[in-house]
Parts: C-alpha cells; sequence; structure tokens
C-alpha cells in the first residue's frame, strides 16, 4: 500500500468520528434523517458512500425509491416516504427525496402546478412534525457549475462501471439547466425553515465536498461530532446565505 494522500487521511479520521457519533446516536435513541438534493452529478452516491461506509448496517438505512407506482400517484404525496423514517437510534439517508416534486416533477411536467404549488406549503409542515418529534433533519442541495456537469455526465457514458448511473434523464440536465436552476431557487426560499434549514454545498471539486458534507453532518448530529472542525464557508454555507453563490 502507498503512503496515505492527505485526501484518504482526513476522511479516515472524519469517519472514524463518524462512527464514533453513530454510537452515541444509537445509545441516545436519536432518529435521524440526512436528504441529498442536487442536480445530476452532482455527488450525492459518493459523499453517501463515505458517509455510510463503516457505518452500523443494522442502524443506517440508504432509501433511494424508484418512481411512484400508479397506486403511489393515488396517495398523500407524503406517504410513500413515511414508511422509511427512521425509529429510535437509526439514520436514514435519502438520496432524493420527497423534493422530487419541487425538482425533477415541476421541470418535466411529472406534477401539474397544482400539485407543485401545494407541495412547497406542505412540506415545511411535514418537516416540523417529523422535527417536533424530534428528528434530527439535515437537508442537503449539492450544487454543481453547468460545465462539471456535463463533464461529468459524458464521463458516465464513457465509463462501463458507471453503466447504473446512466438515466434517459441525463441529457435533460444540460438541455433543461435554466429551468431546474428556477426550481431550485424556488424551493430553497419556500421551504428553508429555522426548523428545517436547507444547507447548500459546493461540489465541482468532489474530494473537497465529502470531506466538508461530513464535517457538516457531524456537528449538527452533536455528540461527539460536535468537536469536528467547521466546514469550509466557501464549500459549505446556508441557503439564505446562498444569493449569488449558486451555478446560475
Amino acid at each position: 500500500m502507498g503512503k496515505k494522500t492527505k485526501y484518504d487521511a482526513e476522511l479516515e479520521r472524519l469517519q472514524i468520528l463518524l462512527v464514533e457519533t453513530q454510537h452515541w446516536t444509537i445509545e441516545q435513541g436519536r432518529k435521524t434523517v440526512i436528504v441529498f438534493e442536487g442536480r445530476d452529478s452532482a455527488g450525492k452516491d459518493g459523499a453517501i458512500k463515505r458517509i455510510t461506509e463503516y457505518a452500523s448496517p443494522r442502524q443506517t438505512r440508504i432509501v433511494a425509491l424508484p418512481k411512484p407506482t400508479e397506486r403511489e400517484r393515488t396517495q398523500w404525496y407524503f406517504q410513500r416516504y413515511v414508511p422509511h423514517l427512521p425509529a429510535d437510534g437509526e439514520s436514514v439517508l435519502f438520496n432524493r427525496s420527497w423534493y422530487n416534486r419541487a425538482g425533477v416533477e415541476p421541470v418535466m411536467g411529472f406534477c401539474t402546478p397544482e400539485q407543485y404549488a401545494q407541495f412547497l406549503g406542505d412540506a415545511p409542515l411535514f418537516e416540523r412534525i417529523l422535527t417536533d418529534d424530534g428528528v434530527i433533519l439535515i437537508k442537503l442541495w449539492l450544487d454543481i457549475s453547468k460545465a462539471e456537469q456535463a463533464r461529468r455526465l459524458a464521463e458516465r457514458i464513457e465509463d462501463p462501471l458507471k453503466r447504473f448511473k446512466v438515466s434517459p434523464l441525463d441529457a435533460e440536465a444540460q438541455a433543461r439547466w435554466e429551468d431546474y436552476s428556477k426550481a431550485r431557487d424556488r424551493m430553497l426560499d419556500e421551504t428553508d425553515h429555522n426548523h428545517a434549514p436547507w444547507t447548500v454545498i459546493a461540489t465541482d471539486d468532489k474530494k473537497t465536498a465529502r470531506l466538508n458534507i461530513i464535517r457538516h453532518l457531524l456537528r449538527a448530529i452533536g455528540g461527539p461530532g460536535a468537536a469536528a472542525d467547521a466546514p469550509d464557508p466557501d464549500v459549505v454555507f446556508p441557503a439564505s446565505k446562498s444569493k449569488g453563490r449558486l451555478a446560475p
């Protein structure tokens, strides 16, 4: 094995602290929900992989739901997500979440304007119920520049190991870039609240983003994680201070 890079050493240090922090959440019976949203290829999968690599397999779940069934389309919108919420001591990471209705669905015409507007009003109420019940709810928007997204999407197509990352919607990510930007801005404006704030992550540098995401999570969860270094404010910042800092 070669000498560890600075990134590898820091990642290992943070992962050890993640293990200690999760042990604390299990002992304390804390319920943790981490929502990963962002543009296609912004690095959600890679970040989740590093976060969960050494996590407790019994108390950790990654939720990445397929498109809703015909029956699910007739249910209360949040209903399909509720069964996946954590019990005491559990951590759940949503790789895309109920916020599909604030991004992909309105941009691609998969929901009506009325459903879209209702969601934006209902989401803060739904999340208030969760946090009032003691759920630690951490919402992350992973932002990426248009040029970097184009590079990563092209790389996916050429790499046979990334076959399952390729989606028919990939081409739409670039073609509808401005529409996605407008949907992102409206979502952040209308669903960023004190009980469930949004945090933005600049992800053009994947490795830097991963380390800073973990630092943010550790401090947000608390316990041993409170000892983590503060994330870089140029990489991790509240949505309330994101004006002019998001990819246009």
